[in-house]
């Protein structure tokens, strides 16, 4: 039973009572991310998530981990283009410890100057670590690239040069500015009785205050085009992007059902294609990220330095498939079952649907059942994604993106792309 309600200090809460688990997932999420930073701001969303951990005014960082260790709980965080989300897993009969201790990480957090040095410190070490990732690293070079400079394209992590010159100040300005109660949202999911939940609720959140100030988001400006990095790899890692359809969309449902189709999963046409047909690949799979106010549709294959051009002669030929000829009942329909399938097996989990309810009210502040969205699945036509396919994958709106051992030859792979 899913219910809503406001606390007296304006933040919303949402419940979905499961009375056949033992768990509760509880989650704070703040409509705050790497979008909403400046260019001097880099990464100081997922640096103030690090932080929150690393001491409050009731817990040491230690006594943090020791208070949901000793109920057996989790407690994690997490930091995206557009939002943050502190969230804990816990025993229904501890509840309340762990709707405490929320609360306590995001409103008391000290923020300690010898803890924030030490973090930074590890913070630059993640993003040395994904710099040796190139599988991640390309797709942070798609954003960047066919995103043209907006906030949107700013690495979550940051950079090393950004990290370093933020201190505490702009850690407590900017954490002041964002987590509002108008900004934010307290999701549960789990064994926990809704109207028992509010006052203790409204006693251990009542300290968030202010008020959210929106700011004007720069425009869009894209474009396609074409960026190469040469690093010494075994492989080429490559993403081909194109602008997607923003959240509120009604094509995105469309979208859902093409990158199915196209790479998302075993059977689709791509992992078919690539790797078990013609055997160019290990990894390929498409992937469609919504945005308040664009989205992002993006295609990866790891493939070796020989192969590269024809992978993307492949990749250009299926989208030119899907452009030109109408789908199959039969594929259309395998690629909508595994759809329901995949997103019904997700909701056995207390964690997936406390996000589920949180995204609802923190993106569209209404509740948007399974079955909504299902029901939305389930009429997509032939025709529309055709009409989709031909509205998208134009090679004036494709952006490709590369990082493998790139020689003299370089030039010669962006002509045979752009050619």
């Amino acid at each position: 039973m899913y219910n809503r309600a406001t606390l007296v200090n304006g933040l919303p809460v949402v419940c979905e009572h499961i009375p056949y688990v033992r768990s509760v997932s509880i989650g704070f999420w703040v409509a705050c991310g790497s979008r909403n930073e400046t260019s001097r701001e880099q990464g100081i969303s997922h640096l103030i998530e690090h932080m929150v951990f690393k001491g409050t005014k009731n817990r040491s960082a230690r006594e943090i981990a020791e208070s949901i260790d000793a109920v057996g709980g989790h407690l994690n965080a997490f930091t995206t283009k557009e939002y943050t989300c502190f969230y804990v897993k816990i025993l229904d009969k501890h509840f309340r410890l762990g709707l405490e201790l929320l609360a306590d990480l995001v409103i008391n957090s000290l923020f300690p100057l010898e803890e924030l040095e030490k973090e930074k410190n590890v913070v630059v070490e993640e993003i040395k670590m994904y710099e040796d990732s190139p599988d991640e690293l390309v797709f942070d070079l798609l954003t960047q690239t066919i995103l043209n400079q907006h906030p949107l394209g700013h690495p979550i992590l940051g950079t090393p040069e950004s990290i370093c010159n933020l201190n505490r100040d702009n850690l407590v300005q900017y954490k002041k500015r964002f987590y509002t109660p108008d900004n934010s949202c307290l999701a549960m999911a789990g064994n926990v009785d809704f109207d028992g939940i509010l006052e203790e609720s409204n006693y251990f959140w009542r300290k968030l205050t202010g008020k959210f100030i929106p700011e004007s988001s720069p425009s869009f400006k894209i474009q396609g085009k074409s960026c190469l990095r040469a690093k010494n790899t075994e492989q080429v890692h490559l993403c081909v992007g194109v602008p997607g359809f923003p959240r509120q969309h009604e094509d995105r449902y469309t979208l859902l059902v093409l990158n199915s189709i196209l790479g998302g999963s075993s059977s689709s046409r791509l992992f078919q294609e690539l790797r078990e047909e013609r055997g160019l690949v290990y990894s390929t799979g498409t992937y469609y990220a919504a945005f308040r106010d664009t989205g992002l549709f993006s295609i990866y294959a790891g493939t070796s330095l020989k192969h590269f051009s024809q992978v993307l002669a492949l990749i250009q030929k299926e989208l030119n498939n899907l452009k030109e000829n109408r789908i199959s009942t039969e594929e259309l329909n395998r690629a909508k079952e595994q759809i329901k399938g995949n997103l019904w097996l997700s909701l056995e989990n207390t964690t997936n649907r406390m996000s589920r309810l949180a995204k609802s009210e923190l993106f569209y502040r209404k509740f948007i059942s399974p079955e909504e969205v299902l029901e939305k699945v389930d009429n997509v036509t032939a025709d529309n994604l055709r009409r989709v396919a031909a509205m998208l994958f134009h090679k004036e709106l494709m952006t490709l993106t590369a990082i493998g051992p790139f020689g003299d030859e370089e030039h010669s792979y962006l002509k045979g792309w752009e050619g």
